[in-house]
């Protein structure tokens, strides 16, 4: 027997342990790696050793014990198992990851097995003595050195998994070296240290980007680590597709037509725990990471709240380690650049892909057929083909990379290969950019048949190719469609990919030759859908003539669904017509539609609703509510707090004295304890402050309007939307200004200064939202240029508003309003946003707002406005009913012309006073009260910070990592799968 031992590791090698990056190769692999000649490794831990000529010992089972006797200071581990090439990088490797430091460290070689000492301490230097902390690091100790039957894990640090073959030991000795060469080659990850980083980011310039290395920009320096932490995506990415495909688990497929990912440097770093690293590297070789994150371009592939919670849950998808595909439509043009002119908003093409996406990858393999139009007797199809671009999406905390894969569309090569042979090379590039059309523009105008047709092949363009790539990757393991639910799950995110449901029908009935109800029960068993919308005009409808025109065979399948279900409920609920024609698919009328989210209801699928009930869920809820699940949503904390504010990230791991709450969100309420502490209150207003400064800074840079740090920053950024209330918002600025104007000068010096921001995007075909957003910069021309006023009220729009804005206005807002009328909002993930940044929240009763009130306490926020149960006699009072006269005041300010363009803003004004849908009259003497009690808590700063403080103690219930949780056990039926490390 031999032994090597080290003292310490840090003073070996002059780095502290807990510093080096998680995945990187520790500095003293070499020198272990060593080895006396008796240790054997051409079979990588295949061959048992001998006791004896002709006589084999088994081999030990790997084992990893637990003493806590030979040191007071330190936690011993003793690991016994066969070894294998990268062994012990993958050993301290799982250390480092859990935040643990090696103080000394001990090996000693048996032949082909070892007995390994580690000493070891948590992040403080402390001994472990947690018997539950202790056991999930000997877990991950086993899970990262076991054997799994006849599956050899090949270099452990990547993960390549081989088939051991019976006689292996009888192979040639050539094939047996080739093997061992591409083991050690691939022995070990790409190292994430400062000098590794600068060459490979200096080789990417160089021979990825094309410049020189000794003369680049900043935006080339962007270039060059971008692709050099894709590549270190990659390799997880690997071994995370390999492990899964290995162990076969049930996988969940998320079908979403929207994602509003933002920038993915920052994240992808950050996730990938190298943060230091690249800055330390850039700064190095001359640049600032902070200047090169901004290099990066929004990837706006969605419209606001929705799309956002889709890049959310597949980043809690991979955290939690769940086996999980993400599917969406990789649009030329996102959702459009806003410009604003004297006012007006203006649409432009968000060209975000005209300097190319680093963090994606072309499949020009993977690519499926997808047919529209023709008949169903004949075999006539216009088709386009769908082209794969995988985006890799890495854990925090975890080896697990998922994969988001969006489809482009080109023309098949059938029509292409058509018009070459005629001859017709004219109508060949007139074919490739009809069939591009399809996964170009997001959210084409549908207000024409022209419009509904794109948007209607969109969805159905996303919804073939996922499901053919779903279906071809179940096949490739499985030869039984029986056993498809057990290995199949797919979440429907909002009702546009619905077409999925008849499209797994065609498949199974026509392609698999399946009957009818074996086809459907298969289908019933495998989707689920969530609804995001409680508003009427949000839920989606297709004229059957168009659908028939476009999808014959699909129209067919959903009259014979419709069909079956009219005929089972006749038999539960009889012959009731009127709610027979309520809970069908088809709806009957000048125009015949079909209803998307009955379509999905109907299909016996699990419904989660993310909001109260509408009157048509209720018809269906009373026959079936075991099919409906109510989730509250959420946003992730790794983007909200770690990336977009990492002053308060750092505050509150100091206090905590963790940093496990970036995983386990549920620790945040840890803070509940400091919250009167004179200590944290001041350091908490201090990373307040900072943020203030940043974004005053934006605000300044952006509108030349200068502002003060000392006001309350009140913030309201969202899409526009009538329903949404801006223009409350606005008539409550033009009150506060009307009040400030007539006040005496010693007045005046009470009022509580205010910087109102306001910010989001109005469709391009909303005609009041965007008389909405001129009438803001019509009232803040008239605020800003008041020298009575000065810094007591300011009002800010801010253009353009998209994820990376968000990043920077969430962390400096004091006060965010969310004012929907109540029972219009399904659930509303920006509140989230701002309470986790320890904003406060004046809001109404609704969407995700209660609930808020219900986990920090209604005390902790400013609630005002009518209740759910309220709305409806407010909408039947009698015309003639008390108005409220300061809100009348204010409406007549505008009608009037007092901030100009009177003729232009009359239809606001007639639509509040003559009819007022959304209540803004009713609720305005109450919301007025709200932003008195706001200035109020304002003044006592020790309260305010207490109650910022709570807000983000009580923000953990938010997380989209606990509704992802909720998904996988309650809806999907899937289980973590942990790639090893």
């Amino acid at each position: 027997m031999s032994a090597l031992s080290f003292p310490s590791l840090a003073i070996a090698h002059g780095a502290n342990p807990s510093s080096l990056p998680a995945f990187s190769s520790p500095p003293f692999t070499t020198a272990i790696l060593k080895r006396p000649p008796t240790f054997h490794t051409a079979d990588h831990g295949a061959r048992p050793a001998r006791a004896s000529a002709g006589e084999a010992t088994p081999a030990p089972a790997p084992a990893v014990a637990v003493e806590n006797s030979d040191s007071e200071d330190s936690t011993l581990f003793v690991i016994r198992a066969r070894n294998r090439i990268g062994l012990l990088q993958v050993i301290t490797r799982v250390f480092g990851v859990l935040g643990l430091r090696i103080d000394r460290a001990s090996v000693e070689f048996e032949g082909e097995f070892f007995v390994k000492r580690f000493f070891v301490t948590d992040s403080r230097g402390n001994r472990i003595d947690d018997e539950e902390s202790l056991e999930r690091i000997r877990s991950a100790l086993m899970e990262a050195i076991d054997g799994d039957g006849d599956v050899a894990v090949g270099p452990a640090t990547r993960g390549v998994v081989v088939r051991k073959r019976l006689g292996l030991g009888m192979e040639s000795a050539e094939r047996r070296a080739k093997v061992e060469r591409m083991f050690e080659m691939m022995d070990r990850f790409l190292k994430n240290d400062p000098i590794s980083l600068q060459k490979d980011i200096l080789n990417h310039v160089e021979y990825t980007v094309a410049r020189s290395r000794f003369n680049f920009d900043d935006f080339e320096a962007y270039q060059g680590l971008s692709h050099s932490v894709r590549d270190r995506l990659i390799e997880r990415w690997h071994d995370t597709q390999l492990y899964f495909k290995r162990k076969d688990p049930k996988r969940i497929y998320f079908l979403s037509l929207e994602y509003l990912m933002g920038r993915s440097l920052s994240n992808s770093i950050i996730n990938l725990g190298i943060r230091d690293e690249c800055a330390e590297a850039l700064s190095q070789l001359g640049f600032e990471f902070e200047v090169l994150a901004e290099q990066e371009g929004d990837a706006a592939l969605g419209n606001g709240g929705l799309a956002r919670l889709s890049a959310c849950q597949i980043d809690s998808l991979a955290t939690m380690d769940y086996p999980a595909w993400g599917y969406g439509l990789r649009y030329q043009y996102g959702l459009f650049r806003q410009v604003i002119l004297d006012g007006y908003q203006h649409e432009q093409p968000d060209y975000w892909l005209n300097f190319g996406n680093p963090w994606e990858i072309e499949r020009v393999h993977v690519t499926y057929p997808v047919k529209f139009y023709g008949a169903v007797e004949e075999e006539d199809f216009n088709g386009v083909e769908a082209v794969a671009y995988d985006n890799p999406i890495p854990g925090y905390g975890t080896r697990n990379t998922i994969t988001l894969r969006l489809w482009a569309a080109k023309p098949s090569d059938l029509h292409d290969m058509e018009s070459y042979n005629t001859g017709d090379y004219i109508n060949a590039v007139v074919n490739r950019q009809k069939a591009e059309t399809i996964s170009s523009v997001l959210y084409p105008d549908d207000r024409s048949y022209q419009g509904k047709e794109l948007r209607l092949k969109q969805q159905y363009f996303f919804v073939s190719a996922s499901i053919q790539d779903i279906i071809r990757r179940f096949k490739d393991s499985h030869d039984n469609f029986d056993v498809l639910p057990e290995k199949v799950a797919l979440q429907l995110n909002d009702t546009h990919p619905s077409l999925a449901i008849a499209e797994v029908m065609r498949i199974l009935v026509d392609e698999e030759n399946f009957e009818w109800n074996r086809a459907w029960d298969i289908v019933c068993k495998i989707f689920s859908f969530t609804t995001h919308t409680v508003v009427s005009e949000g839920l989606e409808k297709i004229p059957i003539d168009l659908l028939g025109s476009l999808l014959p065979r699909h129209l067919e399948i959903i009259y014979e669904i419709n069909f079956n279900f009219v005929e089972e409920l006749k038999k539960r609920i009889g012959l009731d017509y009127d709610r027979l024609s309520r809970m069908s698919i088809i709806e009957e009328g000048a125009v015949k539609v079909l209803l998307k989210h009955h379509d999905l209801v109907n299909c016996y699928l699990l419904v989660v609703m993310v909001g109260t009930f509408d009157g048509d869920a209720v018809d269906f809820y009373e026959l079936w509510p075991q099919k409906f699940q109510y989730k509250t949503n959420g946003v992730t904390q790794r983007r909200w707090i770690v990336v977009s504010n990492p002053s308060l990230c750092a505050l509150i791991s100091k206090w905590l004295g963790t940093e496990a709450w970036i995983r386990n969100v549920d620790l945040l309420t840890g803070l509940r304890e400091h919250a009167a502490d004179t200590n944290l209150q001041q350091e908490w207003k201090m990373v307040r402050k900072v943020n203030k400064m940043r974004l005053a800074e934006y605000i300044e840079a952006m509108s030349g309007v200068k502002v003060s740090l000392d006001a309350m920053f009140d913030v309201q950024i969202k899409r526009i939307h009538e329903y949404k209330r801006q223009l409350l918002n606005i008539l409550g600025i033009i009150h506060r200004y009307d009040c400030i104007k007539n006040m005496k000068e010693s007045d005046r010096r009470k009022v509580v200064p205010r910087v109102c921001i306001l910010g989001g995007k109005a469709a391009p075909g909303y005609e009041a939202a965007k008389k909405i957003i001129k009438l803001c910069h019509a009232v803040a021309e008239k605020i800003n240029d008041d020298s009575d006023v000065g810094d007591l009220l300011k009002l800010v729009f801010i253009p353009d508003y998209n994820v990376s804005v968000a990043e920077l206005v969430i962390p400096g807002a004091d006060l965010s309003q969310h004012v929907s009328t109540a029972g219009l909002e399904a659930s509303g993930t920006g509140s989230m946003k701002f309470l986790m940044n320890g904003c406060l929240l004046l809001a109404t009763a609704d969407g995700s707002t209660v609930e808020i009130s219900e986990e920090i306490g209604a005390e902790n926020m400013f609630l005002f406005g009518a209740k759910v149960h309220e709305v409806p006699a407010l909408h039947e009072k009698e015309p003639d009913a008390k108005v409220n006269l300061q809100f009348a005041r204010v409406v007549r300010m505008v009608r009037d012309g007092y901030f100009g363009f009177q003729d232009y803003f009359k239809s606001l004004c007639d639509e509040v006073e003559d009819n007022d849908f959304y209540l803004l009259g009713s609720d305005f003497g109450s919301y007025l009260e709200a932003q008195a009690a706001a200035d109020k808590a304002f003044v006592d700063q020790e309260k305010w910070t207490r109650m910022s403080i709570l807000s983000t103690a009580g923000s953990g219930r938010f997380s989209s990592d606990r509704t992802i949780e909720e998904y996988a056990d309650k809806t999907w039926g899937i289980e973590p799968c942990r790639c090893p490390f």
